[in-house]
């Protein structure tokens, strides 16, 4: 209520980055301090411990890749109850991003456009910041294509990411589906996420088994919520073809379609990415989708739209083994983790089931 009443409307009258910025900044300031004080305030673990693919995860809320792109917060984040927190999207090479403003909000529609194009200061230096200061939660990296690097050069690119965060990463995530990187969604065609993903899990292999191998990571892909039934079927026999741990579905979406805020408004922001709640029935039917297209033998981590409790229970129904929340961490606040994490043990009670396994995709099959 603090943060609704209070400093959402303080935060609501910067620019959309700088209030991100000041934030982030805020919250990497004292992590001790800040576990200290939420820590047992937020931190909660309504199904006891979750296994997916192969990790351990306190509850199933995540925070989704692109708030903490370079690690500055992780600590604090985690203590604010996230069950994982997935950082980045980093690049091997560092870069600006795009021209701003890049992040704007549209609040009648509960939503946030974005053409940040991965600004963040490389995977390296991700990598030597992060290796003494994890998050006591999962911790995810999302790695991106260099924006200066061809798309005939991108294997190698992703390659040198994914060894750069190899030792840092409980799992990573191959982010091919941001449409603020020309080009980058090219790589969801079968044919060429075929090539990426082999070549990433022989160098997962290779690095797993040296020395100081940490094993093999799980290796997860994000994609697009504007991809076809025909699309996903393909990425799916890709997935499943390279030992895929799982997918996330979905990233931010180019439509501009429904929305309360006037079109002309709309139309200043330009390009960029729509997140928020008009991706939520998207992202549902995509997860739905997914988890059919699987028969449930993949992971899903369901993200789009989720603002409450009701918002991830339809995502898990769905078929969600997970859920990531990032738009509506920004208009709800830190309250939101506890709150979906509380109000998920109710529901989950309430519609029969014992445990969070039982009631994921128990209605996928009605989508």
């Amino acid at each position: 209520m603090l943060y609704r009443s209070l400093l959402r409307p303080l935060l609501f009258r910067l620019s959309p980055e700088t209030a991100h910025e000041l934030a982030l900044q805020t919250l990497s300031f004292a992590p001790k301090l800040t576990k200290r004080f939420l820590s047992d305030r937020c931190k909660r673990s309504p199904f006891g411990e979750l296994k997916r693919f192969g990790l351990t995860f306190s509850n199933p809320v995540g925070l989704a890749a692109g708030f903490d792109k370079d690690g500055i917060a992780l600590r604090s984040l985690a203590a604010l109850g996230f069950g994982f927190i997935e950082a980045g999207t980093v690049t091997y090479h560092p870069q600006p991003g795009n021209e701003r403003p890049r992040l704007f909000r549209l609040p009648l529609d509960k939503a946030l456009i974005n053409r940040a194009g991965f600004n963040n200061e490389g995977a390296r230096a991700f990598a030597e910041r992060v290796i003494n200061n994890r998050p006591d939660c999962v911790l995810g990296v999302s790695i991106g294509k260099s924006k200066l690097v061809s798309l005939d050069h991108a294997i190698d690119d992703y390659l040198k990411s994914f060894a750069a965060v190899y030792d840092v990463a409980d799992y990573v995530a191959v982010n091919v589906s941001s449409p603020n990187t020309p080009r980058l969604r090219e790589l969801q065609q079968a044919t060429q996420l075929d090539k990426l993903l082999r070549a990433l899990q022989e160098r997962n292999l290779q690095l797993s088994q040296q020395s100081d191998g940490r094993g093999i990571l799980p290796l997860l892909v994000k994609l697009s919520p504007d991809l076809e039934r025909e699309e996903l079927q393909d990425i799916v026999a890709v997935a499943k073809r390279n030992s895929v741990a799982g997918l996330i579905a979905t990233n931010t979406t180019t439509t501009r379609a429904m929305l309360q805020t006037r079109a002309d408004a709309v139309q200043a922001c330009g390009e960029g990415g729509l997140s928020g709640a008009p991706l939520r029935r998207r992202s549902r039917e995509m997860i739905a989708t997914l988890y059919n297209l699987t028969e449930g033998s993949m992971p899903l981590i369901g993200v789009g739209g989720i603002f409450n409790a009701d918002d991830a229970w339809e995502m898990i129904s769905a078929g969600a083994s997970l859920v990531q929340i990032y738009t509506g961490f920004i208009y709800e606040g830190p309250g939101i983790v506890r709150n979906i994490n509380e109000g998920l043990r109710r529901i989950v009670s309430r519609e029969g089931f014992v445990s969070l396994d039982e009631a994921v995709g128990s209605r996928a099959k009605g989508f």
